[in-house]
């Protein structure tokens, strides 16, 4: 049975929309104003809410607002009800993320065919989740338990090795198997970290309303090159190819929260590592056409077959038995999501035996 939150306050029209409702078996909560409504949402977490317009101190675009902004209340499908039909109000609600919209006076059957088809969709959506969930467990099932056996072995066997020989190792043997055993656990980490960002996006794409509460971050900036110094000073396991990586930089302020740029660039810098030797060059460029931040990254390595790049995904992971590639294959999957999310492109070239590149178009870039 489908709980439905009526929030209305004359008390005539709220017992009429009562009545209707519970005689086609819903489960009805009233609440006579905006303040009420939302005690009573975050206390019974409704199937769907219908909310009237006009309400005194809180309205129902306020009451609207304060849900899409609370992550566990934004993905309840929401109905405004309003006796004002100007396209101004109708804009204003939809622009908020209001689901539908219903102008008074409005029949049994309109109110109805509302409900059911913002419920319908809201399972479909539902559903969709869930597969993409179920999607994620089956490849975390065949690919991350190897990836989390591999660090866990080098933390374990060489911890184990200092136990058993501590009294006989030198200084900079100690030392040695300490970096050994702090590599494992950054590649553990970073390994949990992807899988966690994966599940997150896999939630937000599903959800446009999860999506409409974290699009926040798309008003945040990032300053190039600046953001890129600490970055490029940090690279983890990957730290000793910091010398490989030759930067050229237009200065730029683009329209991406730097957290987010830097996860992006910090995944395709580690892809040109595993696919290049080194020594070998690895490019990173950026440059502003027409307002817009065009960002590349190359690297010399082995590249890739049109079938590799066709099958490009998350724990997706090519010729690893020749070329040891380390890690579950999420990188790129990770930061061509990111790159969408803020209105860019991710396109990939790669030609065997030479190389792959990496442009990202499309990010909003201001000079500084």
């Amino acid at each position: 049975m489908a709980k439905i939150l009526v929030i209305e306050d004359q008390l005539e029209v709220r017992q009429n929309i009562e009545d209707i409702l519970t005689l086609e078996d819903y489960e009805v909560i009233s609440a006579p104003d905006g303040e009420t409504g939302l005690a009573l949402a975050k206390q019974h977490l409704p199937d769907l809410i219908l909310c009237d317009v006009m309400m005194p101190r809180v309205t129902g675009f306020e009451v609207l607002m304060t849900l899409r902004q609370d992550q566990e209340l934004a993905v309840i499908p929401f109905i405004l009800l309003t006796a004002k039909a100007d396209h101004h109000a109708f804009r204003q609600g939809m622009e908020l993320g209001a689901d539908d919209y219903l102008t008074k006076p409005f029949t049994i059957d309109e109110l109805l065919h509302a409900i059911t088809s913002r419920l319908d969709r809201h399972y479909q959506r539902q559903a969709m989740v869930e597969s993409r969930l179920d999607n994620l467990r089956q490849h975390v099932t065949r690919s991350l338990p190897h990836e989390l056996l591999t660090p866990l072995n080098g933390i374990l066997g060489t911890s184990q090795l200092m136990i058993n020989f501590y009294d006989s190792l030198s200084h900079n043997e100690v030392m040695e198997s300490l970096h050994d055993i702090k590599t494992s656990g950054e590649r553990l980490y970073r390994l949990v970290e992807n899988f966690l960002l994966m599940a997150d996006l896999d939630l937000l794409l599903a959800s446009p309303a999860r999506l409409q509460v974290w699009q926040s971050r798309l008003s945040q900036y990032t300053e190039l090159p600046s953001s890129l110094v600490p970055m490029l000073e940090d690279l983890g396991q990957n730290q000793p190819r910091r010398q490989d990586v030759e930067m050229m930089v237009v200065p730029q302020r683009i329209q991406v929260a730097e957290p987010d740029f830097q996860k992006i660039i910090r995944e395709l810098i580690d892809n040109a590592f595993k696919f290049s030797l080194p020594g070998t060059p690895v490019q990173l460029e950026a440059v502003v056409k027409n307002g817009l931040c065009e960002l590349t990254i190359q690297d010399h390595g082995r590249g890739m077959t049109k079938e590799e790049l066709g099958s490009i995904g998350a724990h997706v992971q090519f010729q690893r038995s020749e070329f040891e590639q380390q890690g579950s294959g999420l990188g790129l999957t990770l930061a061509q999501r990111l790159t969408e999310l803020y209105g860019g492109q991710l396109a990939i070239a790669s030609v065997p035996g030479e190389g792959t590149t990496i442009t990202i178009q499309g990010w909003e870039s201001a000079p500084i």
